[in-house]
This record gives C-alpha cells, sequence and structure tokens, in this order.
C-alpha cells in the first residue's frame, strides 16, 4: 500500500475504459509504475491537462500488485516548455524511457535522470549532447553500461591509440583504425562531453548499437517526428 504523496512524471497513456486510463509513470523513489487513473466527473477537464507529458505531478497511489491506482494527484510545479526540436527529444525521453525501463522494478536513480535531461532540455537548443548524455547513462543504470575510460584488459584508455568495441567485453585495442574508436573519443564520451561533431557521430552510432537488444525489433515512433526536420 502507498499512502504518501510523491513526485511522477506521465511517459505514456492510452484509453483503460470510458473513464479510465491506463498510464506509465515514472515514480519519485521508486521508478517506472504501471497505473489506472479514473477520469470522469467535474474534474475530467482540469485531470486530463494535468496528465500530460513534461507536467511534474504529486499522486498518490496505492495497489499491493504490479498494477497501481491513482488516487489522487495535482501538479506540483509548472509543466515544463519544450517546442520545436526539444519537444520531439522530451518525446524521445519518454517513449525511450517508457520502452526500456523494467516495471516494478526498484530503479530508484532512473526519475533523478530522467528529470535532470529533461529540464535541460528546457534550458538548451543543442540536444544531441543532451540525448547522448540520458542514454549512456540510462544504459549504466539498468546494467548495460560499458567502461569508456578503461579497456576490456583492465588498462586506461589512451588518447593516441584507437579501440574497437567487443560485445559483453568493452574496448580492445586495434591497429585499424577504420574498425572502431579513437582513444581521446572514448575519453570524451566518458566526461558525456559530446560537444565535437568527431565524438557526435560515433557516439550515436554505439548508443543505437547498444539500445537495439532492448528496443528489439519495434522502431521508436519518436524517431520520426525527426525526419526530414
Amino acid at each position: 500500500m502507498q499512502n504518501d504523496f510523491r513526485q511522477v512524471y506521465l511517459l505514456h497513456r492510452r484509453a483503460h475504459s470510458d473513464s479510465q486510463l491506463m498510464l506509465n509513470m515514472l515514480v519519485e523513489g521508486v521508478g517506472h509504475l504501471s497505473m489506472i487513473a479514473r477520469i470522469k466527473g467535474k474534474q475530467a477537464l482540469k485531470h486530463n491537462a494535468h496528465l500530460r507529458p513534461f507536467a511534474p505531478i504529486l499522486a498518490q497511489y496505492a495497489g499491493r500488485y504490479d498494477l497501481k491506482y491513482l488516487n489522487s494527484f495535482e501538479l506540483a510545479q509548472n509543466p515544463l516548455e519544450l517546442q520545436g526540436k526539444q519537444l520531439y527529444c522530451g518525446f524521445y525521453l519518454n517513449e525511450l524511457t517508457y520502452r526500456i525501463v523494467p516495471r516494478n522494478e526498484p530503479l530508484e536513480q532512473v526519475f533523478e535522470l530522467y528529470q535532470t535531461h529533461v529540464r535541460s532540455l528546457e534550458q538548451n537548443s543543442d540536444v544531441e549532447p543532451i540525448l547522448r548524455s540520458y542514454e549512456f547513462q540510462l544504459l549504466s543504470a539498468l546494467g548495460f553500461g560499458i567502461e569508456f575510460d578503461i579497456d576490456a584488459n583492465g588498462e586506461p584508455i589512451t588518447a593516441n591509440l584507437n579501440y574497437q568495441y567487443i560485445p559483453e567485453l568493452g574496448f580492445e585495442p586495434t591497429d585499424i583504425p577504420q574498425n572502431g574508436f579513437s582513444g581521446a573519443v572514448l575519453l570524451a564520451m566518458a566526461e558525456h562531453d559530446f560537444a565535437k561533431a568527431a565524438v557526435r557521430t560515433p557516439a550515436k552510432h554505439l548508443s543505437r548499437y547498444l539500445l537495439k537488444p532492448l528496443l528489439g525489433n519495434k522502431a521508436l515512433k519518436s524517431r520520426e517526428l525527426f525526419i526530414s526536420r
């Protein structure tokens, strides 16, 4: 049973019945939960308006099993003002989180990680570093992260060497630069420094490679928003 109010963000919603919504919520200090919300009566319009993406909500919910019931909620703060590409990136963070973060598992750090990055989207027009930072840190939080500053042999990554990525092992030195990553690029990734194009492109390819087994064959719909934009 859950009696206190917790801060939550809505990741995904769909109709469950004429008066109920099925919600996927990211809950502070808890992780990813599924909830049913009853929306009807005089408060239906207001409640529908509050249950939207990027709006920090204070929620009280209950339920002993995997599916919770949202009993009461209110806006904790004004919704984030995301527009244009920042908005599309926000949808991407939501869909990625909804798809790969397991439900009903104690992953307390994911809420803070999500909140930090979605707030950064509101404050920055250069969104790509925010996406890469979130992807790699989320993978680490889920136990799928990789070491960018230590190679597969336990040796520190050296800036002037080249490395290839070996699944489940890490980065190994290579004499064929086109097969992998420069050490300088890997050290920049270790610091979540994606300011340079020379770092961004390999980081994007690597993140997609690492995310693919978790996402499966179903494409992310939010990526379609970036086509021809």
